[in-house]
């Protein structure tokens, strides 16, 4: 079990990781290049090229890495509903869950 929390849940109980849509994607690798905490991996010779190698590894609601891409190629999850999730989930552990 990860180490790292948010509000007080374990990261890896938290879904927020950057979604790519590949039709839109032209490989310029914006968001590989700005996101300081290793998400993503370049493939050089692969389809796709980029991936989302460490979920875990973003910051939850950080949306940075969607800024910097031109094509509108990089998604995140409902920033209320994950919020409402991870307050499910610290409600049922205080409930002893």
């Amino acid at each position: 079990m990860s180490e790292t929390t948010f509000m007080g849940v374990t990261r890896d109980r938290i879904d927020w990781s950057p979604r790519i849509d590949y039709d839109k994607c032209n490989d310029c690798m914006e968001c590989d290049e700005f996101c300081p905490h290793d998400v993503f991996e370049v493939r050089e010779d692969q389809s796709p090229k980029l991936i989302v190698k460490n979920p875990e590894n973003c910051v939850v609601f950080c949306r940075a890495c969607a800024k910097t891409c031109g094509p509108d190629a990089i998604t995140f999850p409902n920033k209320n509903e994950t919020t409402a999730y991870i307050k499910q989930i610290r409600k049922g552990e205080a409930a002893g869950g």
